[in-house]
């Protein structure tokens, strides 16, 4: 072989690595290859145990030896007395029916082929690397193991796969890498992150790091079981649901304002959401993103946990304990944008790779993100795989799907001639939602009982209905039009409640058009629209009842519930990301009412059949009275399959209303089970003592009636004694 042969690999432009370094034929004997720089000295293995040394090629880093005998495979390397493998003496190994699936849009567990993943080959330990990056002229991967430089270890081309490899011998977990990539037809060279990397450097370094398989011994099955059976039934759709939404960086931190780790949180947290009675705790995104600012919904590593808190392991340790407390853990996913960051997925291999090429399609205009290109294979299977990852390794029971309008309309923030139309001429996304039809069914087939939830703010149809009806296929939807209207009623002066008496009553005519969630989110707290508390109207006490009036309204009413932290405490000011939740405020009585209250809610809706088992069902509501605006009251009915009830009366104004008559459907005893006027909530004190008796006197088409008082701004639950 001459210079010429070699120019390509000498200025690192070489595809295939292979067919110049290593072991290869040559006349009657054999030639080996090495490319070294900064090596003195290299010498190879014999067969009999003998070192032979390399000769370095006049002017390069290329060494090479002749010999009528090959060394054995793998050979063995002493640069300047360090002995090593070569990388050279271990062949691709391309998985060829995987890489058609990955091709092909359908290879749903691709961090097993692709990225850093720990194996032996030929008896010796190693990493094998693997990426995507079809319009790259050379990909090679970079690391302390072979000081960042690009020259040391090209990667091999996969034909027309688009993937490129390497065996690296040796390496161990731990190892911190990247790809470097050299355009085509440029001279350009990125230094890019693994987009199926499993751990990361801590922010702000960016590097990824070569994970180790997990040794965590999952204590959950009983948990896994259950929920697989709930799935068969269908019991999730009957079951209660009460999430606690949270950001674990600003949940509770250590007094040095460092971060609680995923292992902290497992102390502190599981007890806390078992006191207060939640079902369910959602996690904003724990996916590896470098801005803390962006609370993770701009992640860059879709298959790693931030190791702000830990490690994966370290996760699972979390997610087990809450399992083993019998609480469900939904994540936060953001399959619709991806940040800008050069470093990451952005133009990945010179190109318009993971995002569209098109720039009425390519970025979204509110977030300054690049936008999924939900149309090319490769990108359907790394976000398919990304799903499954979260699903199955860290056995998480459910997605919540962050954007999804913005993903399912062309026209999402944009202007007119801003956007691109489909085929048919029409703003409907087509690929992403074929896309997200696919994530649902993938989801409901191969994780039984876990659920997919989406947050979409349009009026588009049967977002939760089966794909073969026509449907999105999520499990659930949460409802932001029952959100803004109940936000928009509360900060109303109570004066002026009887003129938006609609925004109360005007849900139920769309209430079980979907499987709903009633959001009270991290999103309506941030951003100048001040806390829950801070919505309200009134003086300080009146403002605390009716913050303790929203949240028995929200238990209430049908549907599944969400709350973001801090509701509990009756936080006065926005959700501060940079800091930790004011705990110190529990000291203080209103704002213990307000957790008192929490609690009690949640066990009454956990326990009371009524108040969940058919929430999705307009058999389980209804009306006792709507019409009352004047007075600014509402009562309802929540039912059960077996005939229970409850008996539900908000008042809306701060004045007391005595001998207030409401039907309900038989008489004898009720016990008064909740009244968010209770002293022990922070209330006045207002009620009926507990309990009262129903008279079989007719009344709003009931065949029995109660007479009431209704504490001021305060909600009455009833239950048959």
């Amino acid at each position: 072989m001459t210079d010429t042969d070699c120019t390509a690999l000498l200025e690192a432009r070489e595809h295939n690595p292979f067919a110049v370094l290593g072991l290869h034929p040559e006349g009657t004997g054999w030639r080996l290859r090495v490319f070294r720089p900064g090596v003195k000295s290299l010498a190879v293995m014999l067969a009999d145990g003998r070192w032979a040394m390399l000769e370095r090629r006049k002017g390069t880093d290329l060494f090479e030896w002749r010999g009528a005998t090959p060394p054995p495979r793998p050979w063995r390397l002493s640069a300047d007395g360090k002995e090593c493998y070569d990388s050279y003496a271990f062949p691709p190994q391309p998985p060829a029916d995987d890489l058609y699936l990955f091709n092909a849009g359908s290879l749903r567990q691709a961090w097993r082929r692709l990225g850093a993943v720990p194996e032996t080959r030929e008896g010796i330990g190693g990493v094998c690397f693997r990426v995507w990056a079809p319009n790259a002229e050379r990909v090679s991967v970079v690391g302390a193991f072979n000081a960042w430089d690009g020259r040391v270890h090209p990667m091999a081309t996969l034909g027309a796969s688009g993937v490129w490899e390497l065996f690296v011998p040796e390496l161990q977990a731990g190892a911190l890498y990247r790809f470097e990539l050299r355009l085509r037809g440029s001279r350009a060279i990125k230094l890019k992150s693994d987009p199926y990397a499993r751990a990361f450097e801590r922010r702000p370094a960016t590097a990824c790091c070569v994970a180790a398989p997990s040794a965590h011994d999952w204590g959950d099955a009983a948990w896994m079981q259950a929920r697989a059976r709930s799935g068969e039934s269908g019991g999730w759709l009957t079951g209660p649901m009460s999430t606690y939404e949270m950001h674990p960086g600003s949940w509770m931190r250590h007094p040095d304002r460092s971060f609680y780790s995923y292992r902290d949180l497992a102390a502190r947290l599981v007890p806390y959401l078992v006191d207060l009675g939640y079902t369910h705790v959602e996690f904003l995104p724990l996916m590896e993103h470098p801005l803390d600012e962006s609370w993770g919904y701009q992640c860059t590593g879709f298959f790693a946990p931030s190791s702000r808190f830990g490690s994966a392991d370290d996760l699972r340790f979390l997610i087990d304990s809450l399992h083993q407390a019998g609480i469900g853990v939904i994540l936060d996913w953001v399959p619709g944008h991806f940040p800008a960051d050069d470093w990451a997925l952005a133009h990945f291999d010179g190109t318009a790779l993971y995002e569209h090429e098109d720039p009425k399609q390519k970025m979204h205009p509110d977030w300054g993100t690049h936008v999924f290109n939900y149309g090319r294979n490769e990108v359907r299977s790394f976000l398919l795989s990304s799903a499954a990852y979260w699903l199955g390794e860290f056995h998480v029971d459910a997605l919540r799907v962050d954007a999804v309008a913005s993903m399912i309309y062309l026209d999402y923030s944009r202007k007119p001639g801003e956007w691109t139309p489909n085929v048919h001429g029409g703003r409907e996304n087509l690929e992403a939602i074929a896309f997200l039809r696919e994530l649902n069914e993938m989801v409901h087939a191969d994780f039984p009982g876990a659920l997919t939830i989406a947050e979409e703010s349009t009026a588009w149809p049967m977002v939760s209905r089966p794909t073969w009806l026509g449907g999105l296929g999520f499990s659930m939807k949460w409802n932001m039009g029952w959100m803004n209207d109940t936000l928009e009623y509360m900060a109303q002066d109570p004066i002026y409640r009887r003129y938006h008496h609609e925004r109360l009553t005007f849900g139920q005519l769309y209430a079980y058009s979907e499987n709903f969630v009633l959001p009270l989110s991290h999103d309506e707290v941030v951003h100048g629209k001040r806390s829950l508390l801070g919505k309200m109207p009134g003086d300080e006490w009146q403002r605390f009842a009716n913050l303790r009036l929203l949240l028995a309204y929200q238990f209430m009413a049908p549907g599944k519930k969400l709350q973001f932290m801090g509701a509990e405490l009756g936080q006065p000011w926005e959700w501060r990301p940079g800091e930790e939740l004011p705990w110190q405020l529990l000291q203080h009585r209103f704002h213990a009412g307000v957790q008192n209250l929490t609690r009690e809610l949640n066990r009454l809706y956990v326990a009371e059949p009524a108040l969940h088992q058919l929430d999705f069902s307009p058999e389980g509501f209804q009306w006792i009275d709507c019409h009352d605006a004047d007075q600014s009251v509402v009562s309802w009915l929540r039912r059960a399959r077996d005939g229970r009830f409850a008996v539900v009366v908000l008042n809306f104004t701060p004045v007391p209303r005595q001998g207030y008559r409401l039907g309900v459907p038989r008489d004898g005893d009720y016990i008064e089970r909740i009244n968010s006027d209770s002293a022990h909530y922070g209330g006045s004190d207002l009620g009926n003592g507990g309990h009262v008796s129903a008279e079989a006197r007719p009344w709003m088409g009931f065949p029995a009636s109660v007479s009431l008082t209704l504490p001021p701004l305060a909600a009455l639950v009833l239950l048959p004694a």
